[in-house]
Parts: structure tokens; C-alpha cells; sequence
């Protein structure tokens, strides 16, 4: 007599429940369980709408295994975008902070690929910082919890080499419209960026120079409809700003760089 294929039945769930690529969620969630029961509990999960990646307790980002806590923002894989114009300006040795971290995920990616980093990560949500430590203390960085450069040392203002933003850029009336494996599981603070979706942008772009070093890059992660405003507040406090697309990540970055002349206030 032949066994049932299990993973064939939860397609057949995902597949019903609208998972676009349930194949793939579910190999992974045949994986994951240890016995069958399990796998019916995990199964019901993301019927319910829950995160595969919440689930499973991981997510997969730029080639490392990142843990994923309930209630903490899941790594989108287009931020690979933004490591990948970071890597290009980060040296050994260099200061870097991860900031609004979530679960680290961007600070762990720079790390591994630019050894002999010093790295610092902070979030406001106490979820994001216990999740972060998990993924970022092994490596040797630091993580804290506060409001944006509130939570950083004040020994790292003016020393940063390469600032890391993955802040919110939803504009409030957009998040109804969201996923609700996202907007029903993921905290609002990581979502909601205000009206225009620029809100926190405007209050990172409005510290870093002060915060940066000499040369020292920002990379914030915005949406294409977002990315000129957020330009605009890098230049409007003294940075050199622009923005890169990439079609292939479908993923834009606005990037701020301090003169080596910059003049800061305060």
C-alpha cells in the first residue's frame, strides 16, 4: 500500500487558501514539521494568513538564515537591493548601523559579506530587539532599543561609516490595502509611514549628518513614488543625495553621502 504524499495535501490547502507559491510553502513546511500533527497545526497557520516565514521561525535573505519572531517585520527579499549598494561603499573596519532593524537581517547580510565590520542595530519595538539579538550578537554586534539615534551610543555620532534605514514608507492610507499576512501580523510601527509614507524618513535624513561620518553613506529603502521626497530631506540637511531603481529586485534606494566639508548645526 502506498503512503500518501503529504506535501501533496497541503498544496492542495495552500492552493485553495490563495498561496500563490504553494509548492514551494509547502516543502518547506513538510520540512519543518516533526510529526503529522504538527504539520496539520502549521498547515491551519498559513490558511489563516499567518507568515510562512513566522511559521517556519526563519526566513531566507541574501543567502543566510535569518530568525523570525511573531509580531516582528519579515525581511522582504527586494531589500537585497539595499546590501548590495552598501557592500559596494563598506571597508573593513568600517562603523555600520542597521537602524529600524527589525529582525537584523540587513546589518547580518552587510556582516557577512564585509567581514571585520562594527556593527550596531537599534529598533523601537522590544520584539525587534530580542529577535535581532538572536541574529546579531553571534557576530558580534550590538543591538539596542529606542526611537531611531536615540537608542545609539552617543560614541558612534560622527563616527558612522555606513547608515542602514529599512523605515517605513506605506502611507497610512495604504496599509488597509496590504497583504494581510502583513498587516494583520506584523507590527504597524514597521509599516506606517504617514501620510506620504516619508514620515521617518524625514526624521533619519533630519540626524544623520550629525551621526555620519565624514564620507559616511545613508541607504534608505523607499517606494519608487517615495524615493524623490526622500532624496529631497537627505539634501535638506546637508547630504549628498540620489536614487537608484533596480528592476531586477524591483526595489529602489535613496542614498545620502556627507561632504567631507559638511558644516552641521546643533
Amino acid at each position: 500500500m502506498t503512503t500518501p504524499d503529504p506535501t501533496e495535501a497541503v498544496v492542495l490547502r495552500l492552493r485553495a487558501a490563495g498561496c500563490v507559491f504553494a509548492e514551494d510553502e509547502a516543502r518547506l513546511l513538510v520540512g519543518a514539521a516533526r510529526t503529522p500533527q504538527e504539520l496539520i497545526v502549521m498547515t491551519r497557520r498559513r490558511v489563516d494568513g499567518e507568515p510562512l516565514e513566522v511559521i517556519l521561525g526563519w526566513a531566507e535573505f541574501c543567502g543566510l538564515r535569518i530568525a523570525v519572531d511573531p509580531g516582528v517585520f519579515v525581511p522582504r527579499q527586494r531589500t537585497a537591493y539595499l546590501v548590495e549598494e552598501a557592500i559596494a561603499v563598506t571597508s573593513e573596519g568600517a562603523v555600520v548601523v542597521d537602524l529600524c532593524c527589525g529582525t537584523g537581517a540587513i546589518g547580518a547580510a552587510v556582516a557577512a559579506r564585509a567581514p571585520g565590520i562594527r556593527l550596531h542595530a537599534a529598533d523601537i519595538e522590544p520584539a525587534s530587539v530580542r529577535c535581532a539579538r538572536r541574529n546579531l550578537e553571534p557576530i558580534g554586534g550590538q543591538v539596542h532599543e529606542g526611537d531611531l539615534f536615540d537608542a545609539l551610543p552617543a560614541e558612534l555620532r560622527g563616527t558612522v561609516d555606513v547608515l542602514l534605514v529599512n523605515a517605513p514608507y506605506v502611507p497610512t492610507g495604504e496599509i488597509a490595502m496590504m497583504p494581510p499576512e502583513a498587516r494583520d501580523h506584523e507590527p504597524r510601527v514597521a509599516l506606517d509611514g504617514g501620510t506620504d509614507g516619508v514620515d521617518v524618513h524625514r526624521r533619519v535624513a533630519e540626524s544623520a549628518a550629525r551621526w555620519l561620518a565624514p564620507g559616511g553613506h545613508l541607504f534608505i529603502e523607499s517606494g519608487e513614488s517615495q524615493a524623490a521626497l526622500t532624496a529631497a530631506a537627505m539634501s535638506a540637511h546637508g547630504l549628498q543625495a540620489y536614487t537608484l531603481t533596480s528592476d531586477e529586485w524591483c526595489s529602489t534606494v535613496a542614498i545620502g553621502r556627507r561632504p567631507h566639508d559638511c558644516q552641521l548645526e546643533g
